[in-house]
C-alpha cells in the first residue's frame, strides 16, 4: 500500500494517463511509493494499482489501462516579493 506511516510534510502530484485519453490527478506524501507499487504489480500478478492519497482516499487502477505515470515535484515557494 502506498503512503502508510510517512511523516512527509511535502505533497506531490501524480499524474497517472489511463489510455482512455484521460489522466487521474493525485497528491501524495511519497511519490516513490506509487512508483515502486507499480514496479511490483508490473512484476507479479496483481492487475490493480492501489494508491492512497494525502486525503486517505484509496484508488484501484487497472493496470492494463495506464499509459503513463508523471511524478511532479512540489511547487517551492519562497516567501516574500523577491523574483
Amino acid at each position: 500500500m502506498v503512503n502508510e506511516g510517512n511523516n512527509m510534510s511535502s505533497k506531490h502530484t501524480v499524474r497517472i494517463g489511463v489510455k482512455s485519453a484521460r489522466e487521474l490527478e493525485l497528491e501524495v506524501d511519497d511519490p516513490a511509493a506509487v512508483s515502486d507499487a507499480y514496479e511490483a504489480v508490473l512484476k507479479g500478478k496483481d492487475t490493480i494499482l492501489w494508491i492512497t492519497d494525502t486525503r486517505e482516499h484509496r484508488f484501484g487502477i487497472a493496470v492494463d489501462s495506464i499509459a503513463f505515470i508523471e511524478i511532479e515535484r512540489p511547487d517551492e515557494r519562497g516567501v516574500g516579493f523577491g523574483a
